[in-house]
């Protein structure tokens, strides 16, 4: 079979399983999969709702469905047969040999969009290993049409044959390798979670399905130029930047990968050492599409993930991370429909805004900035007049409420300081040397 590049025509199925209980109804699922497909940059020839009754072990369609699509191929001069879908091994090969196409399905798709957009070392590892956890139980050529445009990963000797070729064993030994590197750098990322801990700026988390606009609204509170394009899954590894905020001097902002329904189970676990950035925030910003007509399908999502990485409770949605609701893309509303959902939003503590055009950002700031104080307490302290560097700090990071004498110490006249800091401020103002 000839291999199909980017730029490729593409036949877009969306199975709709009669026995299975979806989130997405068909339309929302068939559009959310063209957007996949888009986002490995093959055009979309024709795209289809297909009802399946019942399952077939062989080709997941009936044969008549079969047909079917295989005239669909030939109509839409389609290369490539993109099923929205988990398709078995012998269900993949099945239709790849009647449709003399190449057949992929959703969890290929969604490792060929991680395999484009990787950009770090850690991302790459992350994805190769899921490419190989996903490739143990189907050697055939599956994404690698496109790891020749891009150049590939190198893994197994590169992409291609080599891939068919080589044995279980010699994944495993790769596999397990990975798995040692990844557990590296989730040590890392653990120091440095730590580190910050002990540095203490407030960490702030963007969580969100994928093209919700956390990029867009992390670049318009840092002032960053990272990927924002209406792409699924344009941010794959996690960046970080300092800002500042209403009544807080620095805070640390994360932006992380997008969440989507039926992740494949490789990627849940190749991309944990990302998500657990989430894990160490202070305020987890859940940034939803709130145009879009399946946002609360997708909010559904993204708390089932927080729930497996055990960030909240399952059952009530709620953890120790106080959550803020951020509902962006308001200047896609109708007018009369932006009014309806800010009062919605005052209601549910929300921040309605629009990433793109700036609007509602100082109202986001001013709620994030209330949220990481709101647990500030007001503590005494007692310095000695001279120590002007703890005394500058003080005023610098706290709330300075008041200030009197002391009387004499061991160093000098001596300075009584009430003052309000959040917990991370007073575990910072304790490390400073005398």
């Amino acid at each position: 079979m000839d291999e199909v590049t980017r730029g490729a025509r593409a036949l877009v199925l969306c199975p709709d399983i009669r026995s299975f209980t979806y989130d997405l109804d068909a339309r929302e699922r068939l559009e959310e999969a063209e957007g996949l497909a888009l986002a490995i940059g093959v055009v979309i020839a024709h795209s289809e709702i297909l009802p399946v009754r019942q399952m077939q072990p062989n080709t997941l369609f009936g044969s008549g469905q079969v047909q079917r699509i295989a005239d669909w191929c030939e109509l839409y001069e389609a290369e490539l047969v993109i099923v929205d879908g988990a398709l078995t091994p012998i269900q993949q090969r099945n239709l790849e040999e009647k449709l003399k196409r190449k057949v992929i399905d959703r969890t290929g798709l969604i490792l060929e969009i991680f395999g484009e957009r990787a950009a770090t070392a850690e991302g790459r590892l992350q994805v190769e290993l899921a490419h190989l956890d996903y490739q143990q139980s189907r050697l055939v050529r599956s994404w690698t049409h496109l790891e020749r445009q891009r150049g590939g990963f190198g893994f197994l000797g590169g992409p291609g044959e080599t891939q068919i070729e080589a044995d279980r064993r010699m994944i495993n030994q790769r596999m397990a390798r990975l798995r040692r590197e990844l557990e590296q750098v989730r040590k890392t990322r653990a120091l440095h979670r730590e580190r910050r801990g002990r540095a203490p700026w407030p960490v702030v988390a963007l969580v969100g399905y994928t093209n919700a606009g956390k990029s867009t609204l992390f670049n318009r509170l840092t002032g960053a130029d990272v990927m924002a394009e209406d792409l699924l899954f344009a941010t794959l590894d996690p960046t970080m930047r300092a800002i500042a905020l209403p009544g807080v001097e620095k805070a640390i902002l994360s932006d992380t990968v997008g969440f989507i329904s039926d992740l494949p189970t490789q990627l849940v676990a190749a991309f944990r050492a990302t998500l657990e950035e989430v894990t160490g925030a202070d305020l987890i910003c859940h940034v939803r599409d709130i145009a879009n007509p399946a946002h609360a399908a997708q909010k559904k999502q993204v708390m089932e993930v927080l729930g497996d990485l055990g960030v909240v409770d399952p059952e009530t949605g709620v953890g120790e991370i106080p959550i803020l609701e951020v509902w962006n893309k308001a200047d896609l509303l109708p007018p009369e429909r932006r009014g309806e959902l800010s009062e919605a939003a005052e209601a549910h503590e929300a921040v309605l805004l629009s990433a793109a055009s700036g609007v509602g950002i100082e109202a986001l700031e001013a709620r994030i900035g209330a949220m990481l104080t709101a647990r500030a307490k007001e503590v005494t302290v007692t310095l000695p007049v001279s120590d002007g560097r703890r005394m500058a700090w003080l005023h610098a990071h706290g709330d300075v409420l008041g200030e009197e004498d002391a009387g004499e110490g061991e160093n000098g006249p001596m300075k009584r300081v009430t003052v309000r800091l959040n917990p991370k401020e007073l575990g910072q103002y304790e490390t400073l040397e005398n």
